[in-house]
This record gives C-alpha cells, structure tokens and sequence, in this order.
C-alpha cells in the first residue's frame, strides 16, 4: 500500500500516506524483493503514525506495444490487466497480494519473451493459465470473455476439461506446450 510519487536523490522518495494523505514519512525498513528485482520499503507516517510498504523496482524502458484483436496498436498496460483480474475475481477470497503476484508474473515473462510487441490474446492467455491456477471460478469468468464464449455448451465445454484437468503442482515445470 502506498503510491510513490516523486523520487529525489538515492532511495529517498515522496510517498502520500495512504491513510491521511500527508506526505511526511520515514523509511523504517528497507530490503530486497522478488529476487532482487524490486526494493521493499516500510514506512511510518509522522502525520498520523500508521505504517505502510511501498515497492520500488526499475522502469522498463523498452515499451511492449499490444496488438488488439482489430489490429490496433495501444501501449502495454499493466494497470488495465490488473482491472480485469480484479473484475474476473470479483468477490471471491483472493488476497491482493496475489493478485499483484500473478500480474507482476505476467509482466515479467511478457517483457523477457517479447521484444516490441505482444498480441492481446498472448496476454490472456498467459493472465488465464494463472488464474486457473489461483482460483477456478475466476478462471471461468476471466476465460469466458476472453474467449469470448457465446453459448452455454461452450462453457459447459470449458467447465468439463476444467474438472477433467488435474491441478498443477507449484513451480511445476510444463513438459509439453501446445
């Protein structure tokens, strides 16, 4: 929780509490995270005294440019696949952390496998294999718009493989992809 704002000289930052909006903090904690690819910070805001974590992790310069289904092209936006997994779990018991976790992934294997442009359905289909993983029935929500499903039997379909389908391990290794 947090927004970083305005950085200034080394690891000090501008941070608005998110629970007075005073922008008046101290770093209490700093230490690496996600293997070093990101800095985790915990703050105490001297307005109000609440804590708070921020994460600070390097830009990618390389800018991925997404190619719609209509052939338009739009810059990559991690923020609008973060709206979708949040609209495909809806109220179901996902803790935020793994929603951010499952984008940040997403982001990450995107960046390293693609150079400058990625097509929309890659995208969702990578965003769909995760959820399925996290939670079935945001799976089903997230893949009947992806894939567009028009009729009941495609989503009996889709339900069937689902429970046809064993339940991958964590950090199992796909042998075969296709």
């Amino acid at each position: 929780m947090g927004i970083l704002r305005q950085a200034r000289r080394g690891t000090e930052c501008d941070v608005i509490c998110p629970y007075c909006s005073v922008d008046n903090d101290k770093v209490i904690d700093s230490r690496a995270s996600d293997s070093g690819a990101s800095i985790r910070r915990r703050r105490e805001c001297i307005g109000c005294g609440k804590r708070f974590t921020t994460y600070e992790r390097v830009e990618k310069t390389a800018r991925l440019v997404v190619v719609k289904r209509d052939g338009t092209r739009v810059p990559f936006d991690p923020e609008r696949v973060l709206r979708g997994v949040q609209a495909a779990c809806g109220k179901r018991p996902i803790p935020e952390e793994a929603k951010s976790t499952l984008l940040r992934e997403v982001e990450e294997e995107l960046h390293r496998e693609f150079d400058r442009e990625v097509e929309s359905p890659e995208i969702g289909k990578r965003v769909a294999a995760r959820l399925r993983q996290l939670d079935q029935i945001a799976y089903i929500r997230f893949a009947s718009e992806h894939y567009e499903f028009r009729t009941l039997d495609e989503f009996s379909e889709e339900l069937e493989v689902l429970r046809s389908r064993p339940r991958d391990l964590p950090n199992q290794t796909e042998l075969f992809s296709g």
